[in-house]
């Protein structure tokens, strides 16, 4: 079974629209469908904005529907300025960045007392959505690490930040606690993100265009990756 989740309903309504013999239920205030894609099990859920939210709709899907891969879709801001909107991010690792403990003589974004805080993305799902991106966006994928917290990054200043001292390719507000959950549980997972704005203080005028475009581009890389995997 293969757990799919996006953040806001844009993210995953093509995905609904696309099930076959769905079945619904619902857990901790979420909505999981159930049903089958391109010949594969699937549950697909809304989480909600923010790592709570995604956190614990990944830890139900493990539980509760035995999810053994958690693909996270929907879209982003850049901080690599090479990306444009409507590019795509494949994880090749997620990070909180708004973990702070540097009063303690940590790092920013390191969790203290734990063996990581920078999680790994499947290598098998991040060639498998590599592969899918290409084919059906050539030449608009990259890999790279994903940021997460909880906070919508519109600074030019934090983006510099965020870009210099944790390597992040673009950032959002679910995928790490998503891949945490994954580690946590041994279940591989991969995030990948449509770029939706530059996170540079333009959002108003990039977000609300662009999140459909970018909405209909993850669908795209997802639909395809599932036929991959099928």
């Amino acid at each position: 079974m293969i757990g799919i989740i996006g953040a806001m309903q844009e993210e995953i309504d093509l995905l609904l629209g696309a099930l076959e013999d769905e079945v619904e239920m619902h857990r901790s205030g979420i909505r999981y469908v159930a049903g089958s894609l391109h010949g594969r099990k699937v549950v697909v859920c809304k989480s909600g904005v923010g790592k709570v939210n995604a956190a614990i709709c990944t830890q139900v899907l493990i539980d509760r529907f035995n999810a053994d891969k958690i693909i996270f879709t929907g879209v982003a801001g850049a901080l690599d300025p090479e990306l444009e909107i409507g590019d795509i991010v494949v994880s090749s690792s997620s990070m909180q960045h708004d973990i702070d403990v540097t009063a303690l003589g940590y790092a920013r974004g390191i969790l203290p007392y734990q063996d990581s805080s920078d999680w790994a993305a499947d290598e098998a799902l991040v060639q498998a959505a590599r592969e899918a991106g290409d084919q059906v966006f050539p030449g608009r994928v990259k890999t790279g690490k994903v940021l997460s917290g909880d906070q919508f990054i519109a600074d030019r200043e934090q983006v510099k930040r965020l870009r210099e001292e944790l390597g992040g390719t673009c950032v959002e507000m679910e995928g790490a606690s998503v891949a945490q959950v994954c580690a946590m549980n041994q279940v591989p997972y991969v995030v990948i993100r449509s770029i939706s704005d530059k996170a540079d203080g333009s959002a108003d005028v990039n977000f609300a265009e662009f999140t459909v475009v970018a909405s209909n581009r993850s669908f795209a890389i997802v639909n395809a990756l599932l036929q991959r995997l099928g």
